[in-house]
């Protein structure tokens, strides 16, 4: 389906961003939708000056901040790029037209809506769990690409645990 997105006919500019780039920035309203071509993101936002991540997109994956995107309004999170990244960009305008013009588009949109809900109530259970060897357990079962595409410090942060911790628990 997200072929079929990418072939549709919508406006997506391609644009490349190298490691540690910003997307978009805390305090900025996005007004576009990410296709993920190559490379990996972090979506995160600063705690007392520590960062806390709460999602990656890598090759494949649609990403958005969702909240500033479906407001209009300023948001908190900051998008970065891991390691060099090309994305396809399509602004809300266009993205929306597109999803407007049928049925079957629309629906498209609702399980990509339907996919990233279900995906943050699976990551707030995460957060929930104290032990770190189940909350690695769950989300190696859960995202094994993760693993292969995203360094261990980011990955830990995710997770809630040093680095050192996420190590021992990939040897066991």
């Amino acid at each position: 389906m997200i072929q079929k997105l990418l072939n549709s006919g919508l406006y997506w500019e391609e644009k490349e961003f190298k490691r540690n780039e910003f997307l978009k920035i805390s305090g900025s309203t996005d007004t576009d939708i990410y296709f993920v071509d190559n490379g990996s993101v972090r979506i995160f936002m600063m705690d007392e000056n520590e960062e806390r991540i709460i999602r990656f997109g890598y090759t494949g994956n649609i990403i958005v901040s969702l909240d500033s995107f479906l407001s209009g309004k300023p948001s908190d999170f900051y998008i970065q790029a891991i390691k060099k990244t090309r994305v396809r960009i399509a602004s809300k305008k266009d993205f929306y037209q597109f999803i407007q013009s049928n049925e079957e588009n629309l629906k498209f949109w609702n399980r990509i809506l339907e996919d990233l809900v279900l995906q943050q109530i699976e990551r707030e259970k995460d957060l929930l769990i104290s032990s770190p060897g189940e909350r690695f357990s769950r989300v190696l079962k859960r995202s094994p690409k993760l693993f292969q595409e995203v360094p261990n410090k980011y990955i830990a942060n995710y997770l809630r645990m040093s680095p050192e911790t996420l190590s021992r628990l990939k040897k066991s």
